[in-house]
Order: C-alpha cells, then structure tokens, then sequence
C-alpha cells in the first residue's frame, strides 16, 4: 500500500527580498519531498507566502507603495527563487487569496467559537512588530527584543483571545511523549520548558484601526485576525479545509513534517497544535526545527549589509553548487556559516575534483575504449535511508561521497588504461554501474546533476561530455 507524505515549509513573510536562511528551508524540505517520492511514497510539498503580516503594511507604507503592489513584487521574487532553486513543490498558497485560504480561516475560527476557546477583552501589553506577537519581560533582552535588537511597543486595545491555558497539560504530554515530535532534542526542551513556565491566554486579533491589513475577523470588522492564526492555516487551507471540497485535506492531513526555522518554534510546536486540538483536527507527526546562518562568521542583518540573496549566488556558481553547500554546512540543528573562500574550496574539492571528475574520467575511458555495455537497473539501489529518515542531510550527502572516493581509488589501483579490451570491459562496468546508482541518489539533493549523470551513462555506449562542475580558480 502506498503511504503519503506531507511536507511543508514555513511561509515566509514577504517585506523584503528572500535570503539565504529562506533558500536552505526550501532546499532542505525540497530534498525531503524528493526523497519520499523516489520511496514511490504519495508525496505532496506545499510552500507559499505570508502576505497579510502587519510589518508588510509598514514596510509599504514607509516606501510609499500600494501594499497590494508591494506583496505582489515579493511574492514574484519567491517564485523566482523556487524556480531557481529547482524546487518541486505541488502548491504554493498565498494568504492573501481569498478564495483558497481564507474560508479554512473562517472554519477554523469557527470551531475554536463553537469550542468556547474564543473571547473578548481588553489587554495591556508589549508587542514586538517583527516578531508579529505580544512579549513579555521574560521574553526581552536588556529591554530588547532578542531576534530584531529593538523595543517592543506598548500596545493597549480590545481583543478577541484564545484560551491557550486550557490546553497546557495536553501540549506538555503530547510532545514530552514524542506523539508531536520537535526535532532536535534541543529545541523540544525548549518549547517544554516554555509550556511548563506557564501558558496566558493568547490575543488572536487586532485593532483594525491600527492593524487595517489583514483578514477581518468573522462578523466583527472592527478587528483583524492577528497574522499566526491566519497564517498558520495555510498547511490546511491549501487542502482545501473550509472549502467545499475537502478530497487533499482528508487525503493528506495530519502533515508528516513542518519545515521551518528557530525563530519561530513556539508559534508551531506550542501555539498551532493548540488551535488544531480546539478545532478537533489531527496534529502534525514532526516538526523539523533548523538554525540560521551567520554570513563570514557574523549575524546577517541590513544594517552591516551582509544579507546574502540566494540569486546572485546561484548566478555565479549554478544552482546545484549552491544547493550541495546548503546541505553540507547547512544550519540543521546549529547555526551554520556561509564563507565565499569556504564556498569555493568545497566546490572545488568535492563538487569539481570528487563527483565532476570522476564522472568526466570513466566516461572518457568508455568513450576511448569504443565498448558498448550491457547495464543493469540502477534504481535497484532505492531503499529507505537511515540518514535522510533522520533529516541529517550532511550525513547522507557524505555517505554518497565515500563511494566516489573508493570508485577513485578502484580506478587509480587497476589503471584501466593500460589495459586491453577483454580485461577493461569488466574493470570498468563496475564503476560505471556505481555512477549509474550515483545519479540516482543523488536525486533528491542534486537534481539537475543527477539527470546529467543518468543520461550520461544510460548506454550502451558511453560518452565524455562538459564537465559537470568546471573548477573555479
């Protein structure tokens, strides 16, 4: 029987062009999504964009554009990026299209009402504009908040709230048993020890005076549904939750991974499963939590001017070099650092001298040795992968790597070059039947390279061609 696979990512905001940290996200689900299709598993990958975030209103308002102009221009930036990135999404949903998303919104909020999880009342509190959330002094930094180094603003207003202590017991069980399971053991301790410090009564709308982007709150257009409730719903809307037709939804939820970074762990691993149990839906199986990326060992931030656009790399070094360094130093479970002088030396050492030059070696030798070869089925070697099941990339990556140095070592012991055509034939079919299994699982992690490699050596004659990776100097 074959079993599905839901994967998503978090959506980002769209204030400001994509980043490096929003490439590794795309890349690592990507890879997830890929690896589960070649298991022949029903796979299906939504990404999108968090287009109703009140910072996107400022943002446009300060540039003096329509903010409907403003998320469109970001918007396409994303998709570009996607593109790029030769990432295999199914979906892509935006939360500013009201026919897809917003009706699973308003189920949504409706059944947290018919529930008795949804009231009103007036709060006082400290609200952090970049973190889209109310905060408190636990929360701050010398005053500060610790993500974007700025004060919170003082923010007094009626609103609706959800009762996120009701369920306090039932989240601290649901993940200290691993039946919601945070990935890594860190940051599962993390959100632990938030819930166990005490869960408030969470504001889920805003003033609409103050916060007039957005999806207004059912049957009170004096208030806007604040951005996570509604934007967390996109991993159900886009299945169509709320619409008349429900067919993806009952297919594909609960989802089997959340995709998403650090930052933004108590929204998914604390505040949507809560939602989700006053609903009465099904909890997602894993949420995947990886760190950021430092740039030449410091933070990326506007201010120094460091902020990496994942475009302008991949227009110097091609979109798999940049996709193989995500995943190699890749902030998974840490934080990673991108370094140009790093950047290039992996390049060269495992991109352009290890998988490149291989490659370009056994097929000059086939194509001097003017041999045809009977080939076995190379995707015989598709079987689940203890390494990728586990979501460590690098790990993975670094098993495939160990065959293209053993294949090295077997060419430069038997040095098929001297030998005569009887003798050559069966010392080269097996490297050129490892480097057929090569291209195929390197599939989920270097696609365009992988189909490269099996067009290359689908036979029976074999051909030298440009090198997969040409060396930078």
């Amino acid at each position: 029987m074959t079993k599905k696979f839901y994967v998503t990512t978090a959506i980002p905001y769209v204030n400001a062009s994509p980043h490096i940290g929003q490439a590794l996200e795309f890349v690592q689900a990507d890879v997830i999504a890929r690896y589960h299709r070649l298991l022949g598993d029903d796979t299906r990958f939504l990404t999108g964009t968090d287009e109703n975030a009140h910072k996107n209103y400022l943002v446009a308002k300060e540039q003096n554009i329509p903010v409907e102009d403003f998320v469109e221009k970001h918007t396409n930036e994303f998709l570009g990026l996607l593109e790029r990135l030769q990432i295999s999404n199914d979906d892509f949903i935006r939360t500013t299209d009201q026919r897809r998303h917003w009706p699973g919104v308003y189920e949504f909020w409706q059944k947290a009402i018919e529930n008795g999880d949804i009231y009103k009342k007036k709060y006082e509190g400290l609200y952090c504009v970049g973190c889209e959330a109310f905060v408190t002094g636990k929360d701050l930094k010398e005053g500060l908040c610790p993500v974007h180094q700025k004060p919170p603003e003082k923010v007094s207003e009626e609103n609706y709230f959800f009762r996120l202590s009701k369920y306090q017991k039932e989240l601290e069980e649901l993940i200290s048993t691993d039946e919601l399971r945070v990935i890594p053991e860190s940051r599962k301790n993390e959100v632990l020890s938030f819930i166990r410090s005490g869960l408030e009564d969470l504001s889920i709308s805003r003033d609409r005076k103050r916060v007039p982007w957005g999806i207004p709150v059912p049957d009170d257009s004096s208030q806007t549904i604040y951005v996570w409730y509604d934007a967390l719903t996109n991993y159900i809307s886009a299945l169509g939750y709320g619409s008349e037709d429900e067919s993806l939804f009952d297919k594909y939820w609960p989802a089997n991974v959340h995709v998403i970074g650090k930052d933004i762990v108590r929204f998914h691993a604390v505040y949507w499963p809560a939602f989700l149990l006053s609903a009465g839906l099904p909890l997602p199986k894993q949420i995947l939590v990886h760190g950021f990326f430092t740039v030449e060992g410091q933070k990326m931030s506007k201010t120094i001017g460091n902020v990496l656009n994942p475009i302008e790399i991949i227009d110097e070094y091609g979109t798999e070099a940049l996709r193989y360094y995500l995943l190699k130093r890749g902030a998974l479970f840490t934080d990673g650092d991108f370094s140009v002088k790093r950047f290039e030396e992996i390049y060269n050492a495992d991109l352009a001298n290890g998988l490149g030059n291989l490659v370009s070696r056994v097929a000059k030798l086939c194509e001097k040795s003017k041999l045809k070869f009977v080939l076995s089925e190379p995707r015989s070697c598709i079987k689940e992968n203890e390494k990728l099941d586990a979501y460590k990339f690098n790990e993975a990556l670094e098993e495939i790597w160990k065959k293209i140095a053993k294949l090295d070592k077997f060419i430069d012991e038997k040095k098929p070059w001297e030998l005569k055509s009887a003798k050559l034939r069966d010392v080269l079919s097996f490297p050129i039947e490892e480097i057929r299994k090569i291209g195929v699982l390197l599939e989920p992690f270097l696609p365009e390279t992988a189909k490269k490699i099996q067009k290359r050596f689908a036979g029976p004659e074999i051909r030298s061609a440009e090198p997969l990776f040409p060396r930078i100097k």
